[in-house]
Parts: C-alpha cells; structure tokens; sequence
C-alpha cells in the first residue's frame, strides 16, 4: 500500500477529514501554544467566556503593577486584569462574577484600581477569599457586592509600607497619609467597618513581628465587618444566583 492511498491517510490521520494538511497541523500547534501562554499569563485558557453566564476571576499571588516582578513570583497583572473587566461589563450574555482571592498584597496603586472598577460593575459580582486577602488585598475583598472569606483564610491589615529609596522630608510624610486615607476611605465605604476599627487594626503592634498590623482569620473579618459571610464556593455561587435573579 502506498503512502498516497486514502485508506492509508484515514488510518494514519483520521481526524484531518481523511486528508493530511500541513496548514491544519501548523494552526494546531499554534493554538496550543497560545493556550500554554494563557495558562502562563493568567491561569486558565480562557480567561474570559463570552458565552458563560457567569465568569470567574482569580486574583492571586502579588499585585503586579507598573515594574516588573521576577519571573519566580507568582504575580496577577493589572494590564491584564482591567481588560477583561472591562470586557464583562459590556458582554450582555454575563449576569455575575466571582472574585477567588488568594493574595498577598503587592502594588498599592494597581489593586486600588482594580478594585475601583470591580466596584463600578454593574453586574452582580461576589468575591471569595481562600489562603489570604492580606494588605491591598483588603479593599479587593471589599470591592464586590457580596463578600465571603473561608474559615481557615488569613487577612492582614497594616499600613502601607514602601520599599527603596524615600526622602526623609515632610512631604514624604503626607504622601504616604494621603495614600493610606485613600484605602481606608475605600474599605470604608465598600463594608461594614468603621473607620476608627479599622485604623486600630492597622496600628496593633503586638501581633506581627516587626512590623504593626492584624491578623484576621476567617470568622474574625466578618465580626469586625471587614467581610459579609463565612462560606466557600458553594456559599459564593448561590448568593451571587440570588443576586442574578
């Protein structure tokens, strides 16, 4: 039997429509490498679905912002994150969102942005946090309409603190308040805290080494109002069905 006889090609490549094509092979192998540098990018193949009624965002690792962060952090990018933010507020076929939190903080400018337009949507959206929703990780928690944290979650409040070079002058001083203001205004404003709460959280020395802060842990941000619900994806989903409905 020859290399030209169909019956052959049909054995040989029985999913090419009987007959070889190098083209289809090359557009193959091209998607599959797209998909690789999805999963690298983002975490999933399709980050966003335009068919899903409801679509599920990560947000994970550190917040990477406008510098670059070595290729061993594991970073959620806000280039890429506001995009299809964006996307889902126009898409008609999306009526929900849920957040999955697991962060350790990172850029203060970036998460604040992000959460300002979770925050703005539209749609019904309901964030989760599992592992930890710690520093700017907070008003990410906060930014959807319905919040819930697991029961062995972490979340840690502090100050913000800032790393290299800072000039020791007064100035300095009242760009880092203004900074600070402009998160807790946003907790505020996104949850049950109150201020004074939350500024006493920030300013606890007797928790973390070296450093002021609070740690949370599970129930303890919904006590304090910081967080709706205790619960996990289950508990997430059908209050953000309830909210579609």
């Amino acid at each position: 039997m020859t290399y030209d006889d169909p019956i052959n090609l049909n054995k040989k490549y029985p999913n090419k429509n009987n007959f070889y094509s190098a083209e289809s092979e090359a557009e193959e192998k091209k998607e599959k490498n797209e998909d690789i540098e999805s999963i690298k990018e983002v975490g999933n193949t399709e980050p966003v679905k335009p068919d899903e009624r409801i679509q599920v965002i990560s947000i994970i690792g550190q917040i990477e912002g406008h510098m670059i962060l070595p290729p061993n952090t594991k970073t959620t990018k806000y280039e890429h994150l506001i995009p299809q933010l964006l996307s889902i507020e126009q898409n008609p076929n999306v009526k929900g969102v849920l957040f999955i939190l697991n962060t350790v903080g990172g850029d203060v400018e970036a998460g604040l942005a992000i959460a300002e337009m979770i925050n703005s949507m539209s749609k019904p959206t309901v964030s989760l946090v599992i592992g930890g929703g710690h520093s700017i990780g907070a008003p990410l928690a906060t930014s959807a309409k319905a919040s819930f944290i697991s029961p062995s979650a972490t979340m840690i409040i502090h100050p913000i603190r800032m790393n290299g070079l800072i000039i020791g002058v007064p100035q300095t001083f009242n760009y880092f308040n203004k900074m600070q203001q402009r998160i807790n205004d946003f907790i505020v404003r996104t949850s049950k805290i109150e201020t004074d709460e939350l500024k006493r959280l920030m300013l606890q020395t007797d928790e973390l080494l070296n450093d002021m802060g609070t740690i949370l842990i599970g129930k303890e941000a919904v006590d304090i109002g910081l967080i709706d619900e205790v619960g996990g994806v289950k508990s997430a989903l059908d209050k953000l069905e309830s909210m579609i409905e």
